[in-house]
């Protein structure tokens, strides 16, 4: 049976990676600060005999038998602050030197853990290292076109340092570790207020609230359901030939804006009007995978159209 810590598995994708986890019959340890984690996420996964959840801060150095743990087999880090609205109080813009230190000395924290017990590591990178593209679709062997001065550029940045470490514990203390970086990722378990763009239009259309749209609407995003994404981390870790990669993970279902919140007005059937609003500072136009890698290394696709994924997220909203 394997044991597995997944940091930040209090929230969104962490917890649905740890259920996915249990499902498999692996022992989780969860371990998250709770500054953006959902609580509520922890409380669910405990109906597993074999989840523990600790609450603790991985920028603050500790050990395994700090917590009572003999040893782990695989380590997912996934910690750190993701939406960007600065309006969300879950957004990195309002956590911005945590975001930084997440990625870089709690990536450290956990690389050493890691090295020391001789397990498997994922780092989960975003796609966010490619800044505002001016390639599409985003193969990984693209470096960016990022600001290291920006708004955004706690998370952009502190992925980059993230990505580096990681590199670094390959190469001088040959961890088994990989990159996976993931695009717009969306479904079940999404706080509603975290600022994402599907969470707010969903419960825009919901509450008979207009639906915001900021910029023009022409800017482009891919976007994965969950249960694709997990499906894609759990293959990048366990397959063998992955170490020292870095693999993109998402959907190359490249949809505007404005197409996403007529879908969902339709879906939702709103009669909700929808408005325009100024365009953050840094927003990237496009956003789009080259999955090419994934299919090849780890044989994954996604399976759940926009559309099937979308359904499955409007009933979990609507039954909250």
């Amino acid at each position: 049976m394997h044991k597995v810590l997944v940091a930040g598995g209090a929230g969104f994708i962490g917890a649905n990676l740890c259920e996915r986890l249990l499902q498999e019959n692996c022992i989780v340890y969860c371990i998250d600060n709770l500054i953006t984690g959902d609580r509520a996420n922890v409380d669910l996964l405990k109906s597993y005999k074999e989840f523990s959840f600790i609450e603790h801060d991985i920028t603050r150095p500790f050990s395994l038998a700090d917590f009572h743990i003999e040893s782990v087999d695989a380590i997912y880090h996934l910690a750190s602050p993701a939406s960007p609205n600065k309006n969300s109080q879950y957004s990195y813009m309002n956590y911005p030197i945590e975001t930084l230190l997440v990625n870089s000395f709690g990536s450290h924290v956990l690389l050493t853990i890691a090295k020391e017990h001789h397990a498997a590591f994922l780092y989960a990178s975003s796609s966010e290292v490619y800044g505002d593209p001016t390639v599409s679709p985003q193969k990984e062997d693209y470096t960016g076109n990022v600001s290291s001065v920006s708004v955004r550029s706690v998370y952009d940045e502190g992925k980059r340092f993230g990505e580096a470490i990681t590199m670094a514990y390959v190469r001088k203390h040959n961890v088994d570790a990989r990159i996976v970086r993931i695009f717009n990722t969306y479904g079940p378990r999404m706080r509603s207020d975290d600022g994402r763009v599907i969470s707010n239009l969903i419960s825009q259309a919901l509450q008979g609230k207009p639906l915001t749209i900021f910029g023009s609407g022409k800017q482009t995003r891919s976007f994965c359901y969950v249960s694709d994404l997990v499906g894609g981390l759990v293959l990048a870790l366990e397959k063998d030939m992955t170490k020292g990669s870095v693999v993109n993970v998402g959907n190359p279902d490249e949809r505007t804006i404005g197409e996403l919140a007529i879908l969902i007005k339709n879906m939702t059937k709103s009669k909700s009007d929808i408005v325009y609003e100024a365009l953050p500072e840094d927003d990237p136009k496009t956003r789009k995978p080259d999955i090419a890698k994934a299919k090849k290394l780890l044989d994954w696709e996604p399976s759940i159209t926009l559309e099937e994924g979308l359904q499955k997220t409007i009933e979990y909203f609507k039954n909250r």
